[in-house]
C-alpha cells in the first residue's frame, strides 16, 4: 500500500513540475512583447499571443476550484478567451497584456498551491466537469487533460513570439 501512495504522491509532483514549466515557458515567450506585438495575428488565420494567454488563464480559472483554490478574476472575467471565440484583433476587445500576465502569475501560483495539497483520495474523486464529456472523469484525468492543453498552447506562444519579430526565448 505504501508504494502506491508514494507513487501517486510522485504523480502530484510531476503535475506540479509540468505546471511550473508551462508557466515559465509562457512567461519567457511574452517577455519584452509590446501590447501591439501581442495582438499580431498569425496568417492565414489563428489567434494572437493576447488571446492564447487569456485562453490559458480561462482554463486555469475553470480548474482552480477543483484544486481548492479561488479563481483569480470574477466569474466571466475571461469569457472573451473561451474556446471557439473569434480572434482578438484589436486592443479594445482584449485585456492588456500586463494585466493578463499578472493574472497568469497569480493563477500559476494558485495552481501550484492547489496541486501541493492534493491527496490520493482527491485524485480519484469524480471531477467537477469534463472537457471531453467523460462521465468517468476524475480529478487525475482532468488534470492530465488540462496540463496537456496548457502545454500545447504554451508551445504556440513560442511561435507567436517569432511571428511578432522577436528572437526565440527558449534556447
Amino acid at each position: 500500500m505504501e508504494a502506491v501512495v508514494t507513487e501517486r504522491i510522485g504523480e502530484v509532483e510531476v503535475f506540479r513540475q509540468m505546471a511550473r514549466a508551462i508557466h515559465g515557458v509562457v512567461r519567457r515567450n511574452t517577455e519584452g512583447l509590446s501590447e501591439e506585438e501581442s495582438l499580431i495575428q498569425p496568417q492565414p488565420e489563428g489567434n494572437c499571443m493576447n488571446w492564447v494567454v487569456g485562453h490559458l488563464l480561462r482554463v486555469y480559472e475553470s480548474v482552480l476550484p477543483a484544486l481548492g483554490q479561488e479563481p483569480v478574476l470574477e466569474p466571466g472575467g475571461f469569457d472573451r478567451y473561451k474556446r471557439g471565440s473569434h480572434p482578438v484583433k484589436s486592443a479594445d476587445e482584449a485585456m492588456e497584456l500586463a494585466a493578463l500576465m499578472a493574472a497568469w502569475d497569480e493563477a500559476a501560483r494558485r495552481v501550484d498551491a492547489g496541486l501541493a495539497e492534493l491527496t490520493v483520495e482527491r485524485l480519484d474523486e469524480k471531477a467537477p466537469f469534463s472537457p471531453g464529456n467523460n462521465p468517468n472523469e476524475t480529478v487525475r484525468t482532468l488534470l492530465t487533460t488540462v496540463l496537456f492543453h496548457q502545454a500545447y498552447h504554451a508551445g504556440q506562444t513560442g511561435l507567436l513570439r517569432r511571428i511578432a519579430g522577436k528572437p526565440g526565448a527558449i534556447k
